[in-house]
């Protein structure tokens, strides 16, 4: 199974995938208080929502519940960032969010997988980061794999399947996504 320096690899049966069962219970006492809430009560949206993530998130902050993930401590978000509803965030490899981020609903952003081998599979927990650039916009349905990074001022189509790096300034479409145009102002 490769692994690189961005690669978090949890075995089962281990210290370590204890600790993630625990974040776990952890993330799903605290997404089921935040998606008791709804549009108007935005300020106890980010309350509920930086206590998840351990930081405070800024004012300009706005999530709309439901909201989904396994973890929430491995996912920073910047300013002015908007998280519509029935999105799911599963953080263990790392989710970096930039300024300025539209995220439309139903959309997951998914670092965990499995191993592919079949033997290992229920063994093995592989965590890769992804990274969303600065005034990125993702469409509604749209799921983006570890390991990607998502270029400054890009947008993902509705529906599209992230399993490469997106280029900054270029539109991404289909599954699995691929470079429709660049994007200009």
């Amino acid at each position: 199974m490769p692994n690189d320096d961005r690669t978090r690899i949890i075995y089962s049966k281990t210290p370590e995938s204890a600790a993630m069962r625990a974040t776990v219970k952890r993330a799903m006492t605290l997404t089921a208080k935040l998606n008791l809430l709804t549009f108007n009560d935005a300020a106890e949206v980010r309350t509920l929502f930086s206590e998840l993530i351990g930081k405070k998130v800024d004012e300009s902050f706005l999530l709309i519940p439901p909201f989904y993930t396994a973890g929430g401590d491995e996912i920073r978000v910047g300013r002015n960032v908007f998280i519509n509803q029935n999105c799911t965030f599963y953080d263990l490899g790392g989710l970096d969010i930039a300024d300025d981020v539209l995220i439309g609903p139903n959309v997951s952003i998914i670092t965990a997988g499995h191993a592919l081998e079949p033997s290992q599979r229920r063994t093995t927990t592989i965590g890769r980061p992804i990274v969303i650039g600065r005034n990125v916009w993702i469409a509604a349905g749209a799921t983006i794999i570890g390991g990607v990074t998502v270029g400054e001022n890009s947008v993902v189509a509705a529906g599209s399947v992230v399993t490469k790096d997106v280029p900054p300034n270029t539109l991404v479409g289909g599954n699995p996504a691929r470079i429709i145009r660049s994007i200009g102002d």
